[in-house]
């Protein structure tokens, strides 16, 4: 029984941020204050130039209350 193999997918992740940041009807710099992360790398993941590290995720799937595979966009 092999592992599958998971691989990063930037927009994706992109687009389930985006999505789940407007939903909670909040802006870059909201979700940077709420989180403690970056409002400039909250931009640069949105747009796919960078990728989270895993203590940006942990922040996020905290925040929402969501899984980690969610937010990434490995889950729907």
């Amino acid at each position: 029984m092999g592992m599958e193999k998971v691989t990063f997918d930037s927009a994706k992740f992109s687009a389930r941020l985006i999505e789940l940041r407007k939903t909670h009807k909040l802006s870059q710099m909201q979700l940077a204050d709420a989180t403690g992360l970056s409002q400039s790398a909250i931009a640069k993941w949105e747009t796919g130039k960078t990728e989270p590290t895993a203590s940006a995720l942990i922040a996020l799937a905290s925040f929402y209350d969501e899984k980690m595979e969610y937010i990434l966009g490995l889950t729907d």
